[in-house]
């Protein structure tokens, strides 16, 4: 594998339209991960495909804590929004969205797998309690270049490029590529400007 690798973060069913955790015009972004994914095939690099992989009944879901979705509390000590139950292991709205072209996918990296604490970056959990094997295996490949896109800007996409960045790793996000939660209106447009501020290349 050649130096860059390409990332495409969650482009599952349940952050599509129509899923449990919809994000708007989610699916806009697959055409232009497919393109992207094309590209890096052919030149011989890596495309990465991470999955939210969460076991039933996780801990941050609203149904496991009685709170209404959307809200933050505490889980396991650690700040936590409420999210629907989504992205359940081996269910319809984790597997990766239909439209997005497979066959350029060399590696896949799950996360979220454990129950009582969330996973927003594809590196660590979101106390840097654990990692998963993504940056062993870009390591062991050489890669030292990401491109990133996916969902959700404002946080997958977000916790997965400043950890990339804190480990070394240059970045550039396909903002075409990108769509936003947006609890707030303008947390996308935040997330990409602390990305950049932190030494991402936004395009």
């Amino acid at each position: 594998m050649n130096a860059s690798a390409l990332l495409l973060i969650d482009l599952q069913n349940d952050f599509c339209p129509g899923g449990a955790l919809a994000v708007s015009e989610g699916d806009r972004v697959i055409a232009v991960a497919n393109r992207y994914a094309a590209e890096f095939y052919q030149r011989g690099q890596a495309v990465i495909a991470t999955l939210d992989w969460h076991p039933a009944g996780h801990g941050s879901f609203a149904s496991s804590s009685g709170q209404p979705q959307g809200t933050v509390g505490n889980l396991d000590g650690l700040a936590q929004v409420w999210w629907p139950d989504h992205c359940v292991q081996h269910s319809h709205g984790a597997e990766l969205h239909p439209a997005l072209e497979q066959q350029y996918v060399t590696k896949r990296v799950y996360k979220g797998q454990q129950p009582n604490v969330d996973s927003y970056s594809a590196f660590f959990d979101n106390g840097r309690r654990s990692e998963t094997e993504l940056h062993s295996w870009l390591q062991s490949c050489g890669i030292n270049e990401l491109t990133v896109m996916g969902l959700a800007t404002d946080y997958c996409v977000k916790y997965s490029v400043l950890d990339a960045l804190a480990l070394g790793y240059r970045v550039e996000v396909v903002s075409a590529g990108c769509r936003s939660v947006n609890l707030s209106p303008d947390d996308g447009d935040k997330a990409l400007a602390e990305m950049a501020a932190q030494g991402a290349i936004i395009r």
